[in-house]
């Protein structure tokens, strides 16, 4: 026996019971998972915001260390450039500062020479050659 109360399905409704509390049961289920899918949605949202923020601080801070590592590497080149000019300067001072001396030991070398036997006359020097004022250096001393 075929009853019309709600509990047998019709060929109209596609199968489904016809009952005004499931389809309200079926709406609710349907406006909670759209209300459940919108706050996901929303979530998801705010972690790809939230995560676009924190890149873009990260790309900051890597700029700011960046800019700050190339002005410590500007101030390293031009000391060094600084250091090499000075170290240039006291290779030449250097190089004539021996070549003063060597000038000086020969001349000490020559004046030992010649005094070793007592009389300017016995060992060839004539004392009115020798003139150290005229050194190639005199003037610099």
């Amino acid at each position: 026996m075929a009853s019309s109360s709600g509990g047998s399905s019709g060929s109209g409704n596609g199968g489904r019971r016809s009952s005004g509390s499931e389809e309200d049961q079926e709406a609710e289920r349907k406006r909670r998972r759209m209300q459940s899918n919108r706050e996901s949605a929303r979530r998801s949202r705010l972690r790809k915001q939230k995560h676009l923020d924190d890149l873009t601080a990260q790309i900051t801070r890597l700029m700011n260390h960046k800019n700050q590592i190339v002005a410590n590497m500007n101030a390293a080149a031009n000391l060094c450039v600084s250091l090499e000019t000075e170290n240039s300067i006291l290779r030449a001072q250097m190089t004539e500062l021996t070549h003063r001396l060597q000038y000086l030991n020969d001349i000490v070398t020559f004046v030992e020479s010649m005094t070793a036997g007592g009389d300017f006359g016995n060992n060839g020097f004539d004392e009115e050659d020798y003139y150290p004022w005229d050194s190639p250096f005199a003037n610099e001393y």
